[in-house]
């Protein structure tokens, strides 16, 4: 047992993980299961498997059927839910504190699922319906239009979901040799937040998933291509609007300058931002932003907007215009403070209550071991200045073609 900055953690003798934060001050606790395989993770038979898992291990165990499950979630006024994305995948619940165990044991039920064959063709068409919903999202294309084209042949290029062949094709046996290979003590980290004392959760722990088995660790992560070059596009009739992206290498998860690469992103493309005052009011797009999208191993800063088709040209020249500033010019002391004010404003609510520390936690655990605590974060906050922006852009600049992203009813550019 060992603490650290204010974190308490654990490690069963069967490899899994407990990471523990107090919160004496709330009435609730957040618990749930980090697992540590996502897409990327996956092999090309197998696109969209982890999300499949995701899905059936809420439809049975040897202990509850699907509906036992639900009701039991719902008995105790639990907000629950799960994801997966193309890292991880997670299930959590948010409770009252004296339900911790009963939420715990639940959710650790579900990590041992049967993954029932009565339920896994309902399942299937469940998820190749979602593929089809997805197909109908312009936001949800140029995501995946992103990743395919700039990480060919990796891991990182299919989608979350996979795809109508490769959950086709998927047979419940290979999802339950995955399942099997991934979901093990090893490979799985425990969180809780709250008000709870550390060896209550050990023991809770310890009663309940003391006895899983341990397994193989999850397969080395091959790393991704990190260069950013190139045109990219598709046309698709069916969408009114022309979306347009340029993309910049920027710091991966892992990176210490990931932070400020969020502040320029904030000032350039958040709220209240460059892109709102000199884009959006000046009626070029309805909608313009700017963020940096990360992974363990690498990062992009993607500046993006959706407009009328024969807009594009004007857009992706706006944009380009605003970086172009922003790389010669710097950033104002004013627009850091106005930045530094409104994260310190969130992450100091969203440390108030278990379920959203729960969720600020995840990656930096995935990633880290452990994470920052709220002050460890605002002191970071604190260090934003014009200068450590002039450091970033030098570091990772903005400058040239970058790569072009484009998905609409437009074959642009041409």
């Amino acid at each position: 047992m060992t603490q650290s900055n204010g974190f308490h953690e654990h490690t069963l003798d069967n490899g899994l993980r407990i990471v523990v934060e107090q919160m004496p001050h709330v009435q609730s606790v957040a618990a749930g299961f980090l697992v540590r395989t996502g897409a990327r993770d996956e092999t090309p038979d197998l696109a969209g498997v982890s999300h499949f898992v995701e899905h059936m291990c809420f439809k049975g165990t040897n202990k509850r059927g699907w509906e036992q499950i639900t009701r039991d979630f719902d008995d105790m006024g639990s907000t629950y839910n799960a994801y997966t994305s193309k890292e991880r995948t997670v299930y959590f619940g948010w409770v009252r504190i004296e339900d911790l165990e009963r939420q715990v044991e639940l959710l650790a039920d579900m990590m041992q699922s049967t993954m029932p064959s009565e339920e896994f063709d309902m399942e299937k068409n469940v998820i190749l319906e979602e593929i089809a919903m997805s197909d109908d999202s312009l936001e949800r294309k140029v995501y995946d239009l992103m990743h395919e084209r700039l990480y060919p042949k990796h891991s990182l290029s299919w989608p979350v979901l996979g795809t109508t062949e490769s959950i086709t094709a998927l047979s419940r046996d290979s999802l339950h040799g995955y399942f099997a290979d991934r979901y093990h003590p090893g490979n799985m980290v425990l969180i809780v937040t709250g008000a709870v004392e550390p060896k209550t959760v050990y023991d809770i722990a310890q009663r309940i998933c003391g006895d899983w088995k341990p397994a193989t660790p999850r397969p080395d992560r091959v790393a991704p291509p990190k260069e950013l070059t190139g045109v990219h596009k598709g046309v698709v009739d069916r969408f009114q609007r022309q979306a347009v992206g340029v993309l910049f290498p920027a710091p991966s998860a892992s990176h210490e300058d990931r932070d400020v690469g969020d502040l320029v992103a904030s000032i350039l493309g958040g709220r209240n931002s460059r892109f709102f005052w000199n884009i959006v009011q000046t009626g070029i797009a309805a909608h313009v932003a700017a963020g940096r999208l990360d992974y363990c191993d690498v990062g992009m800063m993607l500046a993006f907007g959706f407009t009328e088709p024969d807009k594009a040209d004007e857009l992706l020249n706006a944009m380009k215009t605003q970086i172009a500033v922003l790389c010669e010019k710097g950033v104002t002391e004013d627009e850091v403070q106005r930045v530094r004010n409104r994260v310190a404003t969130s992450l100091a609510s969203e440390g108030e209550a278990p379920y959203y520390r729960f969720m600020q936690m995840i990656q930096e655990i995935d990633i880290f071991g452990l994470p920052r605590t709220v002050e460890e974060r605002l002191a970071v906050l604190e260090k934003a200045s014009p200068a450590a922006v002039r450091e970033y852009l030098s570091n990772w600049p903005m400058s040239g073609d970058g790569a072009i992203i484009s998905l609409g009813p437009r074959d642009w550019p041409a």
